[in-house]
Order: structure tokens, then sequence, then C-alpha cells
């Protein structure tokens, strides 16, 4: 069996998309592929079939195999609760909160359970595609480490790594990172990639050059900036904001909450020509113009709760409702809407109850294990059919007689809404990637869909970027460094 990973000089030097686009490549060529992530650390998590949560990114990279995602893609995954607490999910299970602290000394224990899913991918494929997680430099974090050399280290697995000439001082990163690293970490790196160059890359010959002469590693070559790596669903809140979505016509505002989770809701909303998608920062009134306003998920309800009051939202949401504006809410965003939110054992946070915005008529109490599962079903109201996956722990009483938004394929219902269909909420993320469900949404804003379904969308985006990645990287080396002789 075949593998090799990528690791960074950073974070958001582009790893992600790499891998993913890696993967389309080798599946291209006819190869059997698995995406693997030892450690993700994000909120913006996938469901499996069976109901397991993994990230965002490895969901992507899974697509990008042409195979369904899997817990063992991505065995260990921490979701930001607070600065300084995390909730552990372990083998696509939630294993409870706990300090960074607390993480780090437990680290070299989780090391068996993420060796185990890479070995039981390893099995089934050609070749496995790692991506690492932050960068191997970070040497104060080395000896509990699973996430970059530790699980090179461990695995056997060579490293190629990846530098962005984008933010500036790459060859300094690349170089810098063998001069600081063990060197036997130092010999598991084969190879260097520079990506997000913008321009013409001959112009880094000099640089791919000194790099080389420094490290001893050879050039795998230089990747332009991937503007189609804008249509896929970015794994990291760090790129909302970066830019405006959608085109012409009505306004939709979605405010950035500071554990705001699974925000790849809304990517499908942002590439409408029909409509303008914002997402609003901290610090920012919501705008008065927006025809629709979206609160989303959120690791930690309460405290976002309190966030959102803290920035003065709940002011213009009133004002928005007032206006006759729409709102609807996603999961967290649908708890807030209501009278009240409890969460007795803390396991969000601190232990206790508050006063939601009292805009439906439900009351949640955030307990008992976490409902993670795919779903499909149809919006009651219009009929059309949605397809996306919940992800929560809260349980959500709704009074007799409020209108239900969703109608599950079993027969269930979910969510809530107010009696003129203006305020509305539910549990279900990624309820428009598909198209006929979007259109549903855009005709109450009296705009149109272009019909254009998001799986299709991520599916020629991945393409577009393999062929990139075929035209400027040396694949065959890849191979070669992987061992895929075939």
């Amino acid at each position: 069996m075949a593998a090799v990973m990528l690791q960074g000089t950073g974070s958001d030097v582009g790893k992600s998309v790499l891998v993913a686009g890696l993967c389309r490549v080798f599946a291209n060529r006819g190869l059997r592929v698995r995406p693997f992530k030892p450690q993700n650390m994000s909120n913006n998590a996938a469901v499996t079939a069976d109901g397991g949560e993994i990230g965002r990114a490895q969901a992507l990279q899974a697509i990008a195999c042409r195979t369904a995602p899997h817990v063992d893609m991505n065995p260990v995954l921490l979701k930001p609760q607070s600065d300084r607490t995390a909730q552990l999910v372990v083998g696509g299970r939630a294993r409870g909160t706990m300090a960074a602290g607390d993480f780090w000394r437990r680290k070299p224990d989780l090391l068996g359970e993420v060796l185990g899913a890479y070995h039981r991918l390893s099995a089934e494929a050609d070749i496995v595609v790692v991506e690492g997680a932050g960068s191997p430099a970070e040497i104060n974090l080395r000896r509990s480490d699973i996430a970059n050399m530790g699980f090179a280290r461990a695995a056997d697995v060579p490293v190629v790594l990846v530098g962005d000439i984008d933010r500036g001082g790459v060859i300094a990163a690349l170089v810098g990172t063998q001069a600081v690293i063990d060197p036997a970490d130092a010999a598991m790196i084969r190879g260097f990639i520079i990506n997000k160059f913008r321009g013409d890359p001959a112009l880094f010959d000099d640089g791919l050059l000194a790099i080389a002469e420094r490290t001893g590693w050879c050039s795998i070559g230089v990747v332009p900036w991937l503007a189609d790596a804008a249509r896929l669903p970015a794994e990291d809140a760090v790129a909302l904001g970066r830019d405006a979505g959608g085109g012409a016509g009505p306004l939709i505002a979605v405010p950035m909450l500071s554990r705001i989770a699974n925000f790849d809701d809304f990517d499908a909303l942002a590439h409408e020509p029909g409509v303008r998608l914002t997402m609003i920062p901290p610090g920012q009134p919501l705008p008065g113009d927006a025809a629709l306003v979206i609160l989303p998920g959120t690791k930690a309800t309460i405290a976002d709760l309190a966030f959102l009051r803290a920035q003065g939202w709940d002011g213009d949401l009133a004002a928005h409702v007032r206006r006759g504006g729409r709102m609807l809410g996603i999961c967290g965003g649908y708890q807030m809407l209501g009278r009240t939110i409890a969460d007795p054992a803390g396991i969000e946070g601190v232990a206790g109850t508050v006063a939601g915005l009292d805009l439906l008529p439900i009351d949640t109490v955030i307990a008992g294990d976490k409902t993670t599962r795919p779903i499909e079903g149809r919006f009651v109201a219009g009929e059309a059919g949605f397809g996306g996956y919940e992800i929560h722990a809260g349980v959500t009483t709704v009074d007799p007689g409020a209108p239900p938004l969703l109608r599950f394929a079993d027969g269930t219902f979910d969510g809530a809404s107010a009696r003129d269909g203006r305020i509305a909420g539910c549990y279900v993320h990624g309820l428009f990637d598909r198209a006929e469900a979007r259109a549903h949404l855009i005709a109450t804003l009296g705009a149109a869909s272009d019909g254009t379904e998001r799986r299709e969308e991520i599916d020629h985006a991945l393409d577009a970027i393999a062929a990139t990645l075929e035209d400027v990287l040396d694949i065959d080396a890849i191979l070669t460094i992987a061992g895929q002789t075939t």
C-alpha cells in the first residue's frame, strides 16, 4: 500500500485543497484512493452514513476520491467550545469536553486509535493521501504530536511539505522548518510544493533552487492561485468574510457568531446570482435592508446567544422583524429563536437556563446523547425536497399547533414556523445544497435560483483543480515518493 502525507509550513497554507485535488488526480488515474487526517480541529463537521462525525475537509476529500465519507478518515476531531475547551470526537463519537492541557496530555494515548483507523483505510486503498495539521515546526508540541511528524514516523509515511508564497517569506518558512525540526523528522520530508503563486512561476525558479540547495529536498512544483477552490466548502472560520458572495438581488445576512459551526450551509447561497449573501463580522450592525437574516449553527448556543446580544444584534433582529423581514435559524440559531435554552448539566459551558429571543414557541434543553445522522425530507410548505444532516445535542419542544418547517422521509417533523411563515427554524444542516430546496427559499424573497446542484458544482471544481495539478506538479514524483509503482 502506498501513502504520502502533505504537511504545511503553517495553518491555512492550502493543504486541504491540495489533498482533495491530488485525491481526484489519483482517482482519475484509476487508483483506489482514500483521504486521511489523524487529528483535526474544526467546528465544520460532516456526518457519515453511520452517524459519525468527521471534519468537513475529509468529507470533501472523500468526494474527490469518489467514495463515501467514513469515520476512519478523521479518527480524532476537536470541536472548540471556548478559548480553552473543546469537545473531543474519537472514531466519529463524542467523548466529552476537555481543556487544552488535558488533551495535550492525552494525545499519546490516542495514537493507537489513529494508527488503527489508518491501517483499516490502507487495507482498502491503492494509495492514502494524508493531511497534516498546523505545522511540524511547532516543536514545542512535538513530544505528544499525533497530527504531523508523530504520525508520519509511527506509520512510516513520507512527507511533502507545502509552503504558501502568497503570505510571504516562503523560502524562510521551508528552510526554517528543516532547521528547527528533529533531523529524523526532517528525513521524512522528500519534497516540497509552493502553493498560491500569482503571476509567472518562472520568476521563482531561483527561489526553488535556493530551497532545494539548502534542504536537499526536491521541488514537486509551483501551484498557482486556485480560483476554483472558492467553489469548495471551507473548513476553517478564518475563511469567512474574505470574499463577498452571490450576485444582485435580495440581501441575505448571516451574523458571524464566535463559535459559528457548519457555516458551509451557506456556500450554495453564496454562489447564487439571484441573491446577495453577506457574513456580518462582530462589531458591525446587521444591515437594515436585509430581506432574510439567518442565524447559523454554533458549538456553544448559550455563550453565542450572549455574544449576539453583546454585539447589539438582538436589537437589530427586533427591528428587522418589525420591518417584516424574514428570519431562519439553523441548529443553534434555531434554539436561539425560542423562549428558553437550558443546559442543566453544563454540556456546552456553564450550567443554567437563559431566555431566548422569544420569536418561536419552542423551548430547548441541551442534554442527552448527540443526534448525528444524515436526513432527507421535504419542506411542509411547498413540498420542495432537501437532503442534509443533523448534528446537535439539544432536544427542542415545540408548542402544539405551531406549524413545523420540515417533514422527514420517515414521516416525522422538524422545526417550527411562525403563523405567517416569516420566522422559522430547524435542526437540518446542508438544507440548501439541493437546487429545489434553495429555489424554494429564494422564491420567498422574490428571486429565482439558477438551479445548480451543489454536489455537481463541487465535482466540477475538483475536476478543474485536478487538471491544474496535473499540469503544474510532478505527479509521478509524488507517486514514487508514496511508493505507488503501478
